[in-house]
């Protein structure tokens, strides 16, 4: 069974940092890509990174690049999100998130995803 438990939420001044983790077990998939999303409230869940675990192919969303950075540790079977420079507009809750489908049609949805964690919260003040 596929467990998914994300850590390192938080209070956080604008400007400042923080590193989020997502550790994966239960996995037996060869391929599949573990997302980040974030939602704050009243809006829906946005699509923040995700990482390629065959590949380590990485993809960003528009509004955390160059500022969010995605990356696993396979030993660990954990992927992080460092998140630097940090905007009131990022707080949100944050989820991570797999999907091994064979065809994934926008990696940015989070329909195509199956396997959710149970969310880390952070919280930026201005």
């Amino acid at each position: 069974q596929v467990q998914l438990a994300e850590s390192g939420g938080g209070l956080v001044q604008a400007g400042g940092s923080l590193r989020l983790s997502c550790a994966a077990s239960g996995v037996t998939f060869s391929r599949f890509l573990l997302g980040w999303f974030r939602q704050a409230p009243g809006k829906d869940r946005e699509f923040v990174a995700a990482i390629s675990w065959s590949n380590n192919s990485t993809f960003d969303a528009d509004s955390v690049k160059g500022r969010f950075t995605i990356s696993r540790d396979n030993a660990k079977n954990t992927v992080y999100l460092q998140m630097n420079s940090l905007k009131p507009e990022d707080t949100a809750v944050y989820y991570c998130a797999i999907t091994a489908r064979a065809t994934v049609v926008r990696i940015t949805l989070s329909s195509m995803y199956d396997y959710w964690g149970q969310g880390t919260q952070v919280t930026v003040s201005s």
